[in-house]
């Protein structure tokens, strides 16, 4: 068996893994990337871009029937089959060939295989064909191997072969019935999809749509999606799953109903894939998440490190690669001996985690999201004040569309006059959602945004409103 040596081994060439090392090496580092299946990992192949792509004809269509004058151009409903090619071109119909070449050009070797620890500062990975090579860190292995659908232990589920948010992104034909376990951001953007896409939708979410963002966001969501023919089933369970004399599958729900459908999406939740990485050979349990401090050191080791997902601490593409620009270079700095800037909102921490991540989920309407929910900071015991606006009412909204619903909502410190939170509903509200985040991550004074005056006519203009609610005097 033979063996290489590098300064950083990163386990898993998904976009946090990638970033990792890519960090490292321009630092001056060697780094290698183990990967089993696609390099570019689930955001590239069965996550973001698919999603995205499966929802954005639907949005676009909706879009321009919302537009007197454009409606009536609009003639026939979505080309399915043209939606599925693009999908498949965001996906670049799933072959890593672009990005293995991007890999090979930013410096980083890739080691194609299932990597796992064998010791400290030790990988062993084995190919397809079961040659194995053991790879030896001088300084850090990084684990950024993700997440993974959770299989709810639901009677019988199991047997009937259940979609995962894989099959329901890769899927090359629409079924004509789609049932959907779970009422979080996958389950509720392929709710949104699939019904686009002219499939019968039945979403069952125990606890209502979107848990954890502001109440009235899941319910403007559900209003939405009934009002496109989804059926939204929430304050039940699934208590059984079988399928029938048509082999169709049929869930049995907690109040005595049942939902019989062509496909069952589960999107139930996350578990870390770390199940056979060989956590036990260096004292941590097999499956678990791992857990790490602000520099993305696994606490206990000086070496180890973990990155995206797999420490659970905000399970978003994005929130993954800014730990890893963090992660890889303290990694670099430790290895050189240079100083590790380690304090909040330093260059080596990954500090937003905490009360500052963005979120969109691009369901109709979409729903922004940055810092913490009114909930959340009452919780914290933050004296605030709650700033609600209709998003109807601003005139850059019924510019944009004739039938606009939303709504707005930010959460103001007053002890600090700084807004800690703020959420956004309404159609194409994604792009609203970074003044927030500057806001709340540079804590900008309430006073101070008075003068930062929102072009006319714009969605933004609901700045001036919702400073207009708080009043000028009140932080």
């Amino acid at each position: 068996m033979s063996e290489r040596e590098y300064d950083l081994i990163v386990i898993g060439a998904g976009p946090v893994g990638e970033n990792v090392a890519d960090r490292a090496v321009q630092a001056g580092l060697t780094a290698a990337i183990v990967e089993s299946e696609l390099v570019g990992g689930e955001c590239s192949y069965w996550a973001c871009m698919p999603s995205k792509a499966l929802l954005r004809s639907g949005a676009a269509l909706r879009a321009a029937r919302d537009v007197d004058g454009a409606k009536q151009a609009v003639t026939g409903d979505l080309d399915v089959a043209a939606v599925l090619r693009r999908r498949d071109s965001m996906t670049s119909n799933w072959n890593d060939s672009g990005q293995v070449e991007w890999l090979e050009g930013a410096g980083i070797d890739l080691v194609r295989g299932h990597g796992r620890l064998t010791g400290e500062k030790m990988v062993r990975v084995t190919a397809d064909d079961g040659t194995s090579v053991d790879l030896i860190a001088r300084h850090a292995v990084a684990v950024c191997t993700g997440s993974a659908a959770l299989l709810p232990d639901i009677p019988g589920l199991a047997d009937i072969e259940p979609w995962t948010s894989r099959e329901a992104t890769a899927a090359q034909s629409i079924p004509a019935s789609l049932a959907i376990l779970g009422g979080g951001v996958v389950g509720a953007e392929m709710a949104t999809a699939y019904a686009s896409l002219g499939a019968a939708v039945t979403i069952i979410a125990r606890s209502g749509l979107l848990g954890g963002t502001e109440p009235f966001a899941g319910e403007l969501v559900a209003d939405a999606l009934r009002e496109s023919g989804v059926t939204v089933k929430t304050g039940v369970d699934a208590t059984g799953a079988r399928r029938d004399d048509d082999g169709r599958r049929v869930l049995d729900l907690s109040d005595g109903t049942t939902v019989t459908a062509d496909e069952v999406l589960v999107a139930t939740g996350r578990v870390p894939r770390t199940s056979d990485l060989g956590l036990e050979t260096i004292g941590l349990d097999a499956g678990s998440w791992l857990d790490v401090d602000d520099t993305m050191l696994v606490r206990g080791f000086d070496w180890l490190y973990a990155v995206g997902d797999v420490n659970h601490r905000a399970l978003l593409t994005h929130q993954g690669k800014y730990q890893a620009r963090a992660a890889g270079d303290v990694i670099a700095a430790r290895a050189k001996g240079d100083e590790v800037d380690d304090a909040p909102w330093g260059a080596h921490v990954a500090t937003a985690d905490h009360d500052a991540v963005p979120q969109v989920t691009f369901t109709y309407p979409e729903v922004a999201s940055v810092g913490l929910t009114a909930k959340k900071a009452e919780e914290k015991g933050l004296n605030t004040r709650v700033l609600d606006y209709d998003l109807a009412h601003v005139a850059g909204s019924s510019e944009q569309s004739d039938a606009f619903v939303g709504r707005a909502r930010a959460v103001v410190d007053l002890d600090r006059g700084v807004l800690v939170g703020a959420t956004f509903v309404g159609p194409d509200i994604a792009e609203l959602l970074h003044s927030a985040t500057i806001a709340v991550v540079g804590e900008v004074p309430v006073k101070r945004l008075w003068h930062a005056v929102p072009s006319y006519p714009t969605v933004s203009e609901v700045w001036l409103r919702l400073l207009e609610t708080l009043g000028r005097d009140s932080a």
